[in-house]
């Protein structure tokens, strides 16, 4: 064998156990877990096959849970890259300010999404600031319909300047005689956004795409600081659903069977991503 191998193998047996430790295994454990019954208040599992699974698919409240992370999913994915877009190509024809709008916008995406779900929780009490404001008296965390809003706000605000550094930095890979010969032609501001930033920003918005909706699939953060699934389950997502069935319900093999689904969920996008990419290449 080329003695190369050897050392590549070698160079890299740190890592691969490490990603194999903390990554691997604990994917594998999920999926056994799964297949079983168990609780963190008493010793002991056995095995159930496809039963926690059958569970899941008969439970309404697993079904509401998915139509809420649908909700919330979109309500976040399409302002979050809509907005964004808008602005980077007015930013994109800036001629001056562009880096300092660049970073005033990107800063929500540093701040912890902890701190972030907490600030909101001040401006959006019944008595708080926003209501204030306004001369209302909206209680935006208690009222189902006012609740998911209230998750799309801070999930928005916090997506949003990452999304537009991104679409900012693919707009200026489009060349700029595309849009002069666009010019020449007599195209409109519409016509030229249509037909040529759209198809050059193409990998780069299905990258945002993606990238926003694994972030919202994982929001954990804004759910458990500001409504905890409630009122009436009408916040609760699939994220949060597991971690309420595991360490509050103490059904383990059921909260391992609704991550498995989150987790083939988020695996299949990120297939499909890979793919694509591979297509556009």
């Amino acid at each position: 064998m080329n003695p190369s191998r050897w050392l590549t193998g070698l160079l890299l047996s740190p890592a691969l156990m490490i990603l194999g430790l903390f990554t691997f295994w604990p994917m594998i454990y999920l999926v056994g877990l799964s297949f079983t019954q168990g609780s963190l208040t008493r010793l002991g599992w056995h095995w159930v096959g496809l039963e926690n699974y059958a569970r899941l698919f008969a439970d309404p409240d697993f079904w509401q849970v998915v139509g809420n992370t649908v909700i919330f999913t979109s309500g976040t994915v399409i302002p979050a890259v809509i907005l964004p877009l808008g602005l980077a190509v007015v930013l994109n024809q800036a001629i001056w300010g562009r880096s300092l709008w660049r970073l005033l916008y990107f800063l929500p995406s540093v701040i912890s999404l902890v701190a972030a779900a907490l600030a909101f929780r001040w401006l959006l009490q019944t008595q708080g600031p926003l209501n204030q404001l306004f001369h209302t008296n909206i209680p935006w965390l208690s009222e189902p319909g006012t609740a998911m809003l209230a998750l799309i706000a801070v999930s928005v605000w916090h997506q949003i300047g990452f999304n537009l550094v991104v679409l900012l930095a693919g707009l200026q890979t489009i060349p700029a005689s595309q849009y002069e010969a666009a010019l020449l032609d007599g195209a409109n501001a519409w016509q030229r956004f249509w037909y040529i930033t759209v198809p050059g920003l193409r990998p780069t918005l299905v990258f945002v795409v993606i990238t926003t909706t694994l972030f919202t699939l994982r929001s954990f953060e804004p759910v458990y600081l500001l409504t905890g699934g409630g009122p009436l389950n009408r916040t609760n997502i699939l994220v949060y659903y597991v971690y309420d069935q595991a360490f509050n319900q103490f059904d383990l093999g059921y909260a391992a069977a609704a991550a498995v689904v989150l987790f083939t969920l988020v695996l299949g996008l990120l297939i499909w991503r890979v793919r694509y990419t591979e297509m556009e290449i």
